[in-house]
């Protein structure tokens, strides 16, 4: 029989408060080319996925596996080097295990990193989209089925979803910085396809900026537990006008991403120094 998801959970952080006595309080998932934050994490204990229990292993080539325990502007933090896609055949509580397993681990704001589509004509590959909203077009939910009230409550409230401070915070150091950004609500579709013009265009139309296959379900999942989030995607394309679109790959998604990195790896670095 299998056990509860709490029970897994309790397992998992039983295994890593053995292999690392780190205080975290900030949690970051790196996304797609997003590996430059990792070394910028100083004194790093890197766990490899495949060692916790019940943890997943990413079988995305981009992501790492790894889970590192460091610090960050003097921050102690915890990273997931590599997420988990619906599309790989998770099913999503696997896609939020290791969400939830930063909770477990004692974080209580957590900063989330993509790399995603555009869906509005005055965007440009590499630009920083500070996600203020979502629109959730997964096709199931990572809360449906039995609740227990340990982790999180029946029906969380979506309002507000994203840390205002957070958002505040990071426009603010993006404007200091003088990166191209800007606020946007992000729509999670489940992939691995990408989009037709059709629902691109339909995208644009019910008030998406950026399209991407990851993020809403482990912000909700993060939102049940009562974390703090905020969340940030770089453009990799621009899927807008739709007589303008141009076929794209994922060798030049994760090229896009991998030059972008160093401006997101700054601006998240100094938001952890001012977030705590």
């Amino acid at each position: 029989m299998s056990l509860p998801l709490y029970d897994k959970l309790t397992e998992s952080q039983d295994y890593l408060i053995n292999r690392s006595n780190s205080q975290a309080k900030i949690g970051i998932v790196l996304g797609t080319g997003l590996g430059e934050i990792a070394q910028k994490i100083q004194d790093p204990v890197t766990v490899p996925y495949s060692d916790i229990p019940f943890m997943p292993t990413s079988t995305v080539e981009s992501h790492a596996g790894e889970m590192i325990f460091g610090t960050l502007s003097n921050v102690p933090v915890v990273a997931l080097s590599g997420r988990f896609h619906y599309y790989e055949g998770y099913s999503m509580e696997e896609v939020t295990y290791g969400i939830r397993l930063l909770k477990f681990l004692g974080i209580d704001h957590l900063l989330i990193s993509n790399v995603a589509g555009g869906l509005q004509a005055d965007m440009l590959p590499g630009d920083l989209v500070l996600i203020r909203d979502h629109i959730n077009l997964m096709p199931t939910s990572p809360l449906r089925g039995n609740n227990d009230e340990r982790l999180g409550p029946r029906f969380p409230d979506m309002l507000g979803v994203y840390d205002r401070r957070g958002l505040k915070l990071s426009a603010q150091l993006a404007l200091d910085s003088g990166l191209r950004f800007r606020e946007g609500v992000y729509a999670a579709l489940p992939g691995p396809s990408l989009e037709t013009p059709a629902e691109y265009g339909f995208l644009h139309t019910i008030g998406a900026d950026v399209v991407g296959m990851s993020t809403v379900p482990e912000v909700i999942v993060a939102r049940h537990m009562d974390l703090s989030v905020n969340a940030f995607s770089i453009v990799s394309n621009v899927c807008y006008p739709l007589e303008a679109i141009t076929p794209t790959s994922v060798e030049e998604v994760i090229a896009v991403a991998q030059e972008a990195t160093l401006k997101l790896s700054r601006l998240v670095e100094k938001l952890v120094g001012v977030l705590v």
